[in-house]
């Protein structure tokens, strides 16, 4: 991002070198503090925040703050997992939470990483375009005035007079999209290849557009989660959500207005080969509104990766499962619990777990009594599980079993204290036994169940299936995704397009002929100039044909045609120099002086070039 050299100028001839090396638009660095006090270290340290090596670093540090919030459960994604995985370690929560591992892209380092990246490409992008713009506004860089120092050059005699030639060849160099200027000393300048700073330039905005994309996204975006039985509805409040995490500019009440009902779920699995039980469609049946007007609902199906879009929010499918619908009564005969429970599923095949709570069960032997089940349901269970325990064979549903055991007292819903539902609070409950043994059913579609001790019975009515949804508002995706294609379309043509110049000199010779030399130069070392100059001489033979005599000498053994171009390694040095003189409007004389100038050092590691 930034061009520095390790070499301090030594005089004025040293100082034209110098800002002959200046290869592209980006702003000279220095590699020690200039000025004198607070000022110019203040100076030296944002050169150093705006050089590439440390925006290197700061995008390496950034790819290993990321790897946390990647291996350890989130609370902006999923707040239950991470409360489980704090029961399972209980020795490292605490210095977890100290370093804000729970909450990674919202920690105090995560987001220090982040804004030092943004202040580096600023720093980098605002003077680079400003230098840039100062480079398309100027001439093309005069012609040296010894072109035979070009790795690539030609030169013939021709009768044509100079002044045509120069035209011929301005001409014809404009028709191959060069950016040419007519030099008052009898020379043409050419130069081509802009787009390769331009996709530079591009590549860096890209990646600041991207950055401020995530960066907007977790400052004014949230999501929240819902499991929905088939039959039900959903209006989109957080009253009706399970979880909710909102961010500074997105609250509860900015919620978009709408609603759904789920109307069915179709699934299809693989029913043989290696991949049998492996889901081939998921899709919800929905009708939604949007608005307070319930009655005007529209029919859509939600699938895996093709969510609907509702506003400014979308509606992701996440999950299925089944919901065995259960009817418990009491002693007395009267029912106290009736409907469909959800159960989470544990593995690929769905057996899942869950607990039926009945708060209203009434009294029994003269006390308040709650009862509560713990169980599971298997979709497709085995003839007999005796080895494997309770355990599903396949996802669909053709031999459905709901597995329960049963505990009597206090479910602790009457204390005011949140609780999980999909958990079963053990502590003030006792397990019901019958002869001995733990009190457990093995029910079919149909089944009951009478509960021992005179509790009353458990009837198993069958299931329903359930979807799990994810309504997400996340208005920075669009910023990031176009950030992430133009940063792509930069690096192409940083990579692929070559800058190069080309020079054209046509002057009377002692003798009376017209001498043509042309000579070209390209930033890196490619066979693609030669051939362009190759191509413009030939073009040039129609308005500058070679003498006579050349044209014998060229077929002569042993002998080189006289246009042919050639290329000179040792004068690489002097050619790079030619190729990044800095041109500017006011002056069109050469830059690049007729005596070969020392090697200089290569560029600092730092520089973003």
């Amino acid at each position: 991002m930034s061009d520095t050299r390790t070499r301090a100028p030594e005089g004025p001839e040293d100082v034209t070198d110098a800002e002959a090396e200046r290869l592209s638009s980006a702003p000279a660095e220095t590699d020690s503090p200039t000025g004198i006090g607070v000022l110019g270290w203040f100076r030296w340290m944002w050169r150093q925040l705006t050089s590439m090596r440390v925006a290197l670093i700061l995008l390496f540090l950034l790819s290993l703050a990321a790897i946390p919030g990647s291996l350890i459960p989130q609370t902006s994604q999923n707040s239950f997992k991470v409360e489980t995985w704090k029961a399972a370690h209980k020795s490292l929560t605490p210095i977890y939470e100290k370093l804000q591992l729970f909450d990674v892209y919202s920690s105090v380092w995560f987001s220090a990483i982040y804004i030092l990246l943004f202040v580096s490409l600023a720093g980098c992008i605002i003077p680079r375009t400003w230098q840039f713009v100062g480079v398309l506004r100027a001439k093309p860089p005069a012609a040296p005035r010894n072109l035979t120092r070009m790795p690539v050059y030609a030169a013939w005699h021709t009768d044509a007079d100079p002044e045509a030639v120069n035209r011929a060849a301005y001409q014809r160099l404009r028709k191959r999209g060069f950016r040419v200027h007519m030099e008052e000393a009898g020379a043409v300048a050419a130069e081509k290849g802009y787009l390769r700073e331009v996709g530079n330039l591009l590549f860096h905005f890209s990646l600041f557009a991207l950055l401020a994309g995530f960066a907007w996204a977790s400052l004014a975006s949230g999501q929240g989660g819902k499991l929905v039985i088939v039959g039900q509805g959903y209006s989109n409040t957080t009253t009706q959500l399970d979880d909710f995490t909102g961010s500074a500019f997105y609250t509860s009440d900015d919620l978009d207005p709408f609603g759904f009902k789920l109307d069915g779920f179709t699934a299809e699995y693989q029913t043989g080969g290696d991949q049998m039980g492996t889901p081939r469609e998921y899709a919800a049946h929905i009708r939604y509104w949007t608005g307070s007007d319930e009655t005007k609902l529209t029919k859509a199906d939600i699938e895996v990766n093709h969510p609907l879009e509702i506003g400014g929010s979308k509606v992701f499918l996440i999950g299925h499962g089944y919901a065995p619908v259960v009817t418990v009564k009491n002693a007395k005969g009267e029912t106290v619990y009736a409907g469909p429970t959800a159960f989470l599923p544990q593995d690929g095949n769905l057996t899942s777990t869950g607990v039926v709570k009945v708060n209203d069960y009434g009294e029994k032997d003269g006390k308040k009594t709650q009862l509560g089940f713990q169980g599971y349901f298997l979709p497709t269970a085995p003839v007999n599980f005796e080895q494997t325990g309770p355990v599903s064979l396949f996802p669909a549903a053709a031999e459905p079993m709901l597995v329960l055991t049963a505990y009597a007292g206090d479910l602790g819903t009457d204390s005011g204290l949140p609780q999980n539902v999909y958990q079963l609070n053990t502590q003030h409950l006792t397990q019901l036994k019958q002869d001995g043994d733990i009190a457990r059913a093995r029910l079919k579609p149909g089944q009951g169940w009478s509960l021992p001790d005179g509790y009353g019975t458990v009837t198993f009515d069958g299931y329903q299936e359930w979807a799990s949804f994810t309504v997400s508002h996340r208005p920075g995706n669009a910023i990031a995704l176009t950030g992430a294609v133009c940063a792509i379309l930069g690096l192409i043509g940083s990579l692929f397009v070559q800058r190069r110049r080309i020079w054209v000199r046509a002057v009377t010779t002692p003798d009376g002929r017209t001498l043509v030399e042309a000579a070209g130069l390209a930033r890196s070392e490619s066979a693609k100039i030669a051939e362009e100059l190759a191509e413009l001489a030939v073009d040039l033979q129609d308005d500058a044909p070679a003498t006579e005599s050349e044209s014998e000498s060229a077929t002569e053994p042993g002998s080189e045609p006289a246009a042919k171009p050639e290329a000179r390694a040792e004068d690489a040095s002097d050619a790079e120099e030619a190729l990044t003189a800095e041109s500017t409007p006011a002056s069109d004389e050469a830059v690049v002086s007729d005596k070969p100038s020392g090697p200089t050092s290569p560029a600092d590691p730092s520089s973003k070039e």
